[in-house]
Order: C-alpha cells, then sequence, then structure tokens
C-alpha cells in the first residue's frame, strides 16, 4: 500500500500526521527504461489502457507515436498567441486612433485626423511583437519553466535519456498508482529496468 502524496512538494502530510519527518523525500514516481522507441510507445500505450493518466515519456529524439499514446491535445499556443496579437493589434491601432484624432492632432496634407490606411503599419508592427512575446512567455508558463531541478534527474539510469535508451514514468500522483501493482505493472512490459524515483 502506497502513501498519499502531495505532488510536485516533496511533502507528505499523511507522514506527518503519524509521527514520521515531514521533510523525508516521498516517492515521485515509477521510471522503466527500455531499448528501443517501439518498446516505449507499446509500454505507453499498454498504460493507458490500463487507465493511468499521470505518465509521460522520455526520449533521446521526437517520437509522434508517443504523443499520440498518450493522447495530447492540441497545443494551446496558437489561441495564446492570437489573443496576444489581437490585444497588441487592437492597442497599437487605438494608441493611433487616440494620439492623431485627439491627443496630438495634426492636419497632414488635408487628411482627416481618422486616417486609418496610415495606421495598418504599426498596427501589423504591434501585432507582431505582441504576438512573439506571448509566444514566448506563454511558453515558458504552459512548461512551468524555468525549472532547475527534476526528480527524474536523480534517477541513475536516467542520464541515457538523452543518448541511448527510452524511458516511460508513471507519477505517484496518478489515482491508479500503487507503488507495489505499479511495479509489477511495469515489469510485465519487459523494460531494461524499473527504478523508483523519490522527489
Amino acid at each position: 500500500m502506497s502513501t498519499t502524496v502531495t505532488p510536485g512538494t516533496g511533502y507528505d502530510p499523511g507522514h506527518a500526521e503519524h509521527g514520521a519527518d515531514p521533510t523525508a523525500p516521498v516517492t515521485y514516481g515509477l521510471l522503466a527504461e527500455f531499448a528501443t522507441s517501439d518498446d516505449m510507445v507499446q509500454a505507453l500505450r499498454k498504460a493507458t489502457a490500463a487507465g493511468y493518466t499521470h505518465l509521460d515519456g522520455y526520449s533521446p529524439y521526437p517520437v509522434g507515436e508517443a504523443a499520440d499514446a498518450l493522447g495530447f491535445p492540441k497545443s494551446e499556443m496558437g489561441p495564446v498567441m492570437f489573443l496576444g496579437g489581437l490585444t497588441g493589434a487592437c492597442a497599437g491601432f487605438i494608441m493611433q486612433y487616440w494620439s492623431g484624432t485627439w491627443g496630438y492632432s495634426l492636419n497632414v496634407g488635408g487628411r482627416p485626423y481618422f486616417s486609418w490606411p496610415s495606421f495598418v503599419p504599426i498596427t501589423f508592427e504591434m501585432m507582431v511583437l505582441t504576438t512573439a512575446l506571448t509566444g514566448l512567455f506563454g511558453l515558458l508558463a504552459i512548461c512551468g519553466l524555468p525549472r532547475y531541478h527534476h526528480p527524474l534527474f536523480g534517477a541513475k539510469s536516467f542520464d541515457r535519456a538523452t543518448k541511448d535508451r527510452f524511458f516511460v514514468c508513471i507519477e505517484a500522483s496518478d489515482p491508479k498508482f500503487q507503488l507495489d501493482e505499479t511495479r509489477a505493472f511495469l515489469n510485465s512490459l519487459n523494460p531494461l529496468s524499473v527504478e523508483e524515483v523519490m522527489e
């Protein structure tokens, strides 16, 4: 029977209630190592079919089938960047409208004060600028970056994730996670090794 884990904090309130050291490390998850990308993809498919939802795959290069096996939704970056660009374009247009019509109105060549065609270049440039900045900071926020340390960095074999090994990690925050049962499930997938990862 595994402990109740508060994910991402390294603190287990259940341990504190029973008089255990509240600063003692708790399980982050179980990490299974595979020799090929096909083995990793098959493991991910079987894990998702078994009902696990808090898991991820790690590989030296992108494996499209892994994302499909995990059921990744469409990226959130499209709507985020669209809203950022729309906000910038509107802000640029309104800024020019206010300054040209009310704040510092000038008669240039007999044109009307609200000469919207002349607003197009700045409106476009503001849209590009805010889209780029929204994409940068939105991606950092969605990915939870910057994060200087991850529990998987403490796993003995995980350094090969950038070389020649493929990994599947089922996190302890998964509702279905039970240490012994999940370990037995991962062992049934014929991995090279299964390692418990601590917070």
